[in-house]
């Protein structure tokens, strides 16, 4: 296939235009970033999103694989001096890798087979005869006698056929035809199947003990829960398949003369030939398949959920109070100013077996009214409910404005034991970190979240069973999308933000803390052209999204790219407005815009620039200071504890998206235990994807459907009437 080719392919996936995704790859090609090319190069792209333009990156490099496999294929094929114009034909045509590789198996070098022996023992004219099926009389004893050599341990007519059988089953199973047509039919109608071992205790597999659901209908979560039983001994898991409609397809194929006297023979070969070579194959390659989908399918899902964590919003101007519970250890306290600073940290034993509860009290009394402390972050996990109900206690009888948020605290003890934790806090205990890190998560998410292995974070289902190096792949680019899509203040952001920033890497990162603490602020983006190892492409990728609010260029704090910084000037200019109009009112710029009575697409020529970097230009002047962040929903803000006790079906509650699966939404309403809203009662409708209808960080209002206090568990619905 040829450029063009694989152009038009990606563009029909994806609906858009061929050319568009010709510039994009030539964009991709020249070492230009996702972010960037999103962002900024609209006119190259044709408005391509990050999504679309992540997989025409993807797909480019599956399709450049795929020809460089030809090409070695190929070349073996021809060294062989096997290599047909029809064969050349089929293998330059082929658009996946599985149709390549089904049609290199019969040239594939292999290992000694049962037919590779049989051919030695000179049985190939013997397995041509029972593929022609030719001859229609004659003795099979005297057609076989030519083929009797004791020598070659050939001793008699039955052990002549077997190998001749050897011979033709290998042929067929190396048909790619044949594996199509087998590989189809299994899909479509085999069945998954799983049955409990002999034994074992069924633990969270129950629904799976006796289980089985069309292949090509299971859904992702199953498949990876199936595996794991199967991995970890407890299930026993199959792809069944009818075997005598997939025999018949051979048949189609291979028995070609039904009056021929090697009919049985060859029958008996095209039998063998599906049970021990085709079926195993096949169903291990099916199932290879679903699992590789199931990854790709959960590892989005994760992705996404991270991605939405990543975004939630900062709580700004709060002195935050972090609490890390704990029962035996006691409670780590931390509290950090509005800028993140840690200022102090005690810790309180209001637990078992201290049970120091009216102390513990005291202590966090002193510390909120002696740095006034606005928010309590409480972590999720163990002990977290116990110290709610003190906060809870403690709020009551301060009677202030005060309030208290429980925050994931998933990752902390790994973030605790970092060497960036480390290097952050050298003169503090690891056990002492873990309470900085969840107010620090409440403050800024983002900024925190990063400095943590995303697959830590806990908002999945199965990201330790998926391929992991996909999943690792996968999550970076997810903190890399969050990253530049907020954008980062050049003047505090670490080196594990910045890191993250489109063109930057972390020795780049490095260099620009350096440079900040041997320099002093930044004080406008241009200054990062002094900064060593940040040349001019580096610059160019990055610019944009590193802002320096209060710095000497107003731009700087907007997500104006520098290169259009002429342009924008123009656009005053043709407005009659000056900088400071847009800083006091950013809306003015739009209304002035409606009012000039002029086409965009005139205003764009005359600002030298394309339309989509015009309204890119309008949209971040009419919010300089936007944080995209901020029109999240915003956390819930407690003050009393939620008991089980207190439910009551049909009572509606607040609650906040903490993970979404496949099959629905585990809610936080305030309860040890998060509610499940399953996808059947996400809407009125049919929901097919959960994500669809809502996303982690999500405030919603839910139902109280069931409770069932034995097991903790509570269903809740979205749908409220």
């Amino acid at each position: 296939m040829q450029s063009q080719d694989f152009y038009a392919l990606i563009a029909d996936e994806l609906k858009v235009n061929a050319r568009q995704v010709q510039s994009t790859v030539e964009l991709l090609d020249e070492g230009n970033t996702l972010p960037f090319i999103a962002r900024y190069r609209k006119e190259v792209t044709g408005g391509l999103d990050e999504e679309q333009i992540r997989h025409i990156e993807d797909r480019i490099r599956y399709v450049r694989n795929l020809e460089e496999r030809k090409q070695t294929i190929l070349e073996s094929i021809e060294k062989q001096g096997k290599l047909t114009p029809e064969l050349q034909a089929k293998i330059t045509r082929a658009t996946m890798l599985q149709e390549l590789e089904d049609l290199y198996l019969p040239y594939r070098p292999k290992k000694r087979t049962r037919a590779t022996i049989a051919r030695e023992k000179g049985l190939e004219p013997l397995a041509e005869m029972l593929l022609a099926q030719e001859l229609e009389s004659g003795e099979l004893d005297e057609i076989a006698q030519q083929f009797i050599d004791p020598e070659k341990e050939v001793n008699n007519t039955e052990e002549a056929f077997s190998g001749a059988r050897d011979i033709v089953a290998e042929t067929i199973a190396c048909d790619a035809d044949v594996r199509k047509d087998i590989r189809k039919f299994t899909f479509r109608t085999g069945l998954m199947t799983s049955k409990v071992r002999d034994g074992k205790e069924l633990s969270v597999y129950e629904m799976y003990a006796d289980y089985s659901e069309l292949a090509k209908a299971i859904r992702p979560h199953r498949v990876l829960a199936m595996n794991r039983g199967e991995r970890e001994g407890v299930l026993r898991v199959s792809l069944e398949v009818e075997e005598e409609p997939a025999l018949n397809l051979i048949h189609k194929r291979y028995l070609k003369n039904k009056k021929s006297v090697f009919v049985e023979q060859a029958t008996l070969a095209m039998a063998d030939s599906y049970h021990r070579l085709v079926a195993p194959a096949i169903q291990r390659d099916i199932r290879n398949h679903m699992t590789e989908q199931a990854d790709e399918h959960a590892i989005a899902v994760f992705a996404e959920n991270v991605r939405n964590l990543f975004l939630a919003p900062p709580v700004r101007e709060k002195i935050i109070m972090g609490i890390d519970p704990g029962y035996r250890t006691g409670c780590k306290v931390a509290v950090i100013d509005e800028t993140g600073k840690y200022i102090e940290g005690i810790t309180i034993y209001p637990h078992p077996p201290q049970k120091r509860w009216d102390f513990s009290k005291q202590q966090l009394l002193q510390l909120i009214e002696k740095h006034n402390v606005g928010i309590v972050a409480i972590g999720n996990g163990t002990a977290s409910r116990e110290t709610e109900q003190l906060a809870a206690e403690l709020i009551a009888e301060l009677k202030a404005d005060l309030f208290y948020v429980i925050v994931s605290e998933a990752g902390a003890s790994v973030y605790s034991a970092s060497p960036v934790a480390k290097e952050e806090f050298p003169d503090l205990p690891v056990e002492m970190r873990g309470n900085i890190s969840i107010a620090r998560r409440l403050m800024d998410p983002l900024s925190e979240l990063v400095k943590i292995d995303p697959k830590s974070i806990g908002v999945g289902l199965y990201q330790h069973d998926v391929n992991q190096t996909r999943l690792a792949d996968s999550l970076d680019r997810v903190v890399e999308s969050a990253v530049n899509y907020v954008g980062v203040d050049l003047n505090t952001a670490s080196k594990l933000l910045l890191k993250c920033v489109a063109g930057i890497n972390s020795r780049t990162a490095q260099n620009i803390v350096e440079y900040r603490e041997q320099n002093g602020r930044f004080t406008s983006r241009s200054e990062l052209t002094k900064v060593k190892g940040l040349g001019d492409k580096a610059f160019m990728q990055s610019a944009g999204f590193l802002r320096i609010p209060d710095g000497d260029i107003f731009l700087d704090a907007t997500a104006v790219h520098p290169e259009s910084y002429s342009a924008t000037e123009a656009l005053l200019n043709i407005l009659d407005l000056e900088e400071s109009d847009v800083k006091t009112d950013g809306l003015t710029l739009r209304l002035k815009v409606q009012q000039s009575n002029k086409r965009m697409t005139e205003i764009a020529s005359e600002c030298r620039v394309g339309v989509p970097t015009l309204e890119d230009i309008i949209e971040s002047l009419e919010k300089p200071n936007r944080d995209p962040r901020d029109e999240m929903p915003k956390p819930i803000l407690r003050s009393d504890v939620l008991k089980l006790e207190d439910l009551s079906v049909g009572m509606v509650l607040k609650g906040t998206v903490r993970n979404v699966v496949d099959f629905g939404a585990f809610v936080d309403i305030g309860l040890k235990t998060d509610g499940l809203v399953h996808k059947s009662m996400m809407a009125k409708k049919y929901v097919k994807n959960p994500m669809d209808f809502t996303s982690v960080g999500d405030v919603v209002d839910v139902k109280v459907l069931k409770i069932d206090a034995e097991k903790g568990r509570i269903s809740l619905s979205m749908v409220l009437d």
